[in-house]
């Protein structure tokens, strides 16, 4: 590997773990402090770290690597997850953020759902509580097998050398700094990504003669990668269209409304965030389109289209530049397994640990089983991700389901729906996490096609969890009248 290229990922990892002791120096030693930032987020650090621990690896590895096997047809994932981003800005931030802190200050979604519902069992604190650690532990192992990976094909390292570097950088800044630290960073690495989003199609498209030039490359592949529509029915658009339905149950992206230092800043705080995530999800799909066109041109073999990002960036600029850009590809995987690894951490804190085993614990007592927390998870993952044939794999594949399906309708409901109780909760987030489950692993086949495979199962998730919500509310106990009086303040705050 080239020296410049050395330096460049050197200067980017000596700067995460810069801010990380920047963090660790500025965050107070309390809970709220470690795991929300003290509630005191910019509008920009809210935006740009959203997006970044949003969009992981996927970003600049999976998306353009589907828009060079499909083509323009892969546009409809990215319309569902811009529509899904933005109504989740416009719809659950204002209320989640005014929400939490008058339910006692929450400080995960499990202590906001058990705060919301007045639950004394505490059933819905472990029941969300063990959703997240099982998901996100799983989650995370497969950012640290995408950095293993990127080590591996891209630098000449082994896995296992990528494995410790990627787990290690992360662990190191998010276990000092917590979540103001993963907050700054990700704002960092949303920068380097939209920078590399915008350069490499820019410079892949001039190398190709131009758009018109592109387009005629690309129709004399396939015509049909120009077709939107190609290989897909109603169905096949509502699946794609569908995924923008999980964003309103991501742990590690509505934490970020929680933080916020006001509600007044998130007008601009989405303005940011739905400028980057367009801009660059344009960019990721323009680098995967034009590099159809590349590849046929310079006739370049290419074994895995997930990994035309790297190719470009190491065959068409200087070796100091290319650093920077696969910096790009690390930057997304690790904004994610850091944010990833903080929920992960505060849920064993303060659903797990505080609630069950220590409830007198101080303050400072608790930043460090927090800390502990983040080392334990990291290590887990890393253990994991040591096999990287692991069926836990196909899991987290679907993690984006089982969140949306078994969180997202509650989030909603609990925000607008003054009637909603405990029971109609619990209901909610067993049914939508076992109808994803049974949807991908029934051994019930439509047409010769698995559930899965004839539509995205977080559509049966989403719609069923609602149905449950609704139904057992109604016929259950109603709210108490501490519960009305404070769904009255929030919705008195938002009243428009």
């Amino acid at each position: 590997m080239e020296f410049n290229t050395i330096l460049s990922l050197g200067v980017y990892f000596c700067a995460m773990i810069g801010i990380g002791v920047y963090a660790y120096r500025k965050t107070a030693n309390d809970v709220s402090g470690y795991m929300l930032g003290g509630r005191s987020l910019s509008p920009s650090v809210t935006a740009l770290s959203a997006g970044a621990s949003d969009m992981s690896g996927w970003m600049l590895m999976g998306l353009p690597g589907a828009m060079y096997i499909t083509g323009i047809s892969s546009i409809w994932i990215a319309i569902g997850l811009i529509i899904g981003s933005f109504l989740n800005y416009l719809v659950v931030a204002p209320r989640l953020r005014t929400y939490t802190e008058l339910a006692n200050d929450s400080i995960t979604l499990p202590d906001f759902f058990e705060n919301r519902f007045e639950d004394t069992s505490r059933v819905l604190r472990l029941t969300s509580s063990i959703v997240i650690i099982v998901f996100f532990t799983l989650y995370t192992s497969s950012g640290v097998v995408a950095g293993g990976k990127l080590f591996e094909s891209s630098f000449g390292f082994s896995y296992e050398l990528g494995l410790y570097v990627t787990a290690g950088v992360v662990v190191a800044y998010t276990l000092f700094g917590g979540f103001l630290a993963v907050s700054l960073t990700d704002f960092v690495q949303g920068c380097i990504m939209f920078i590399a989003l915008v350069l490499v199609p820019l410079v892949v498209i001039n190398n190709v003669g131009g758009v018109a030039n592109m387009h005629t490359s690309i129709k004399e592949v396939n015509p049909d990668l120009l077709n939107m529509f190609s290989g897909l029915g109603a169905i096949g658009i509502i699946s794609a269209l569908s995924w923008g339905l999980g964003y309103f149950g991501q742990p590690h992206i509505i934490v970020r409304f929680m933080a916020i230092r006001s509600t007044d800043d998130l007008p601009v705080a989405r303005r940011i965030g739905m400028t980057w995530m367009i801009v660059a999800i344009c960019g990721a799909m323009a680098t995967g389109f034009s590099g159809i066109a590349y590849v046929k041109n310079s006739g370049v073999s290419l074994n895995d289209p997930e990994t035309i990002f790297i190719l470009l960036s190491q065959v068409l600029f200087d070796p100091l530049i290319s650093g920077f850009l696969l910096a790009a590809i690390l930057a997304a995987i690790m904004s994610t397994i850091s944010s990833q690894l903080l929920v992960t951490s505060s849920s064993l804190t303060g659903d797990f640990y505080q609630t069950f085993f220590n409830k007198e614990a101080s303050e400072q007592h608790l930043v460090i089983v927090g800390r502990i927390s983040v080392f334990i998870v990291a290590l887990v993952a890393i253990l994991l991700a040591s096999d990287r044939n692991s069926s836990i794999l196909n899991l987290v594949s679907n993690a984006w389901a089982g969140f949306g399906a078994a969180f997202g309708p509650l989030v909603i409901l609990s925000l607008f729906w003054r009637k909603i109780n405990r029971n109609g909760a619990l209901a909610g987030m067993v049914t939508g996490a076992a109808t994803v489950l049974f949807w991908i692993y029934a051994p019930i086949t439509v047409g010769g096609e698995s559930l899965s495979s004839t539509i995205y199962e977080i559509v049966p998730g989403f719609i069923a969890s609602t149905l449950a919500i609704v139904i057992v509310s109604k016929a259950t106990l109603g709210v108490s009248s501490s519960m009305a009086i404070k769904f009255a303040q929030v919705e008195a705050k938002h009243k428009t």
